[in-house]
């Protein structure tokens, strides 16, 4: 199915990224965008990677970018609509009812990326993209374009107490259906986007209105939107592409600044992950990162480089 060229435009991360607005149908909030950001190889090449963001997030990383292309990889990423880029004055940051809203912006930037030359995809997400693009490709099987699946500590469990998880969050979920905009604790750790902003305790720069220091209080529209889609993830998918997992080492919740911050995911349980991706059928590969942080990419550079290896060697032994 073929579309009018899209129109880029230059993007804010500088020199060869550029960036094309998607629109939408207006949803309950009113009009709708997301955004599409590209970043070309040196080379022709009919490869892609297409990139998903997580929960209070946005795609910045071009350490991560440029490392496809010097594999032979044109770079895609999507912020989302009401994420980064894509957030209109009349939304609410990140308000979405279901994940499969998201399913939409994903079908475009397919759809684009095909008609620009390119007949094979690495499909990747980081979070809770890694949750959207999981379920992505168990329900787009014999997807033309998608190739292999690379998730980045993918959310695909609450990290809390197992009893509150248990009774808590079902009963949330539950009461999200009558009252979508009440807002509960996050319970998101504070160190966390601390430990990435080089004016911080980091080394990488990115908006701080588009990532946030902190999110005290998420939507029970969220939780319920998370735990739905989550439900899925649990009872087993099915994959009939090679799939990636990568968590970090450890989980750690540290109550003050110090090397638990910089060595380990803060955010989610790796057991967690580790447990459901376990559940996946199909050709699925679990690494564990020493020292990565939540998101892996932004983690100290050894660690990163960790990243990198592993999975530049798993495409090439999955032939991509």
């Amino acid at each position: 199915m073929s579309h009018s060229p899209i129109q880029y435009q230059p993007d804010i991360l500088g020199a060869g990224y550029e960036q094309a607005t998607l629109t939408f149908p207006d949803d309950y909030e009113g009009p709708v965008v997301a955004t599409l950001v590209r970043k070309k190889a040196a080379a022709p090449t009919s490869k892609a990677v297409l990139y998903i963001h997580g929960f209070i997030d946005y795609f910045f990383q071009t350490e991560m970018a440029e490392r496809f292309n010097q594999h032979g990889f044109d770079f895609y990423a999507l912020d989302l609509r009401k994420y980064g880029r894509s957030i209109r004055p009349h939304q609410k940051y990140y308000n979405v009812h279901a994940l499969s809203e998201y399913d939409a912006e994903i079908d475009q930037a397919l759809a684009i990326i095909a008609d620009e030359g390119h007949d094979a995809l690495l499909l990747c997400g980081h979070s809770t993209g890694g949750l959207t693009t999981t379920l992505y490709a168990a329900h787009h099987q014999n997807h033309p374009l998608i190739q292999a699946l690379w998730v980045n500590s993918p959310f695909y469990d609450f990290n809390m107490n197992p009893v509150k998880r248990a009774l808590g969050i079902p009963q949330l979920s539950k009461l999200a259906k009558t009252f979508p905009n009440l807002k509960f604790p996050s319970e998101l750790n504070k160190w966390y986007t601390a430990s990435l902003h080089r004016e911080l305790k980091g080394e990488w720069d990115f908006n701080l209105d588009w990532k946030k220091t902190r999110y005290p209080m998420v939507y029970l529209s969220f939780v319920r939107t998370i735990y739905e889609a989550q439900k899925e993830i649990h009872r087993g998918v099915s994959l009939d592409v090679p799939v990636l997992v990568m968590h970090s080492h450890q989980t750690q919740n540290p109550k003050r600044w110090g090397k638990a911050a910089q060595t380990s995911d803060v955010i989610l349980g790796v057991k967690d992950i580790q447990k459901y991706a376990k559940k996946i059928q199909g050709d699925v590969t679990i690494q564990s990162i020493h020292n990565g942080l939540h998101d892996l990419v932004l983690s100290e550079k050894t660690a990163r480089e960790q990243v990198y290896n592993q999975l530049f060697q798993w495409l090439a032994n999955k032939g991509l």
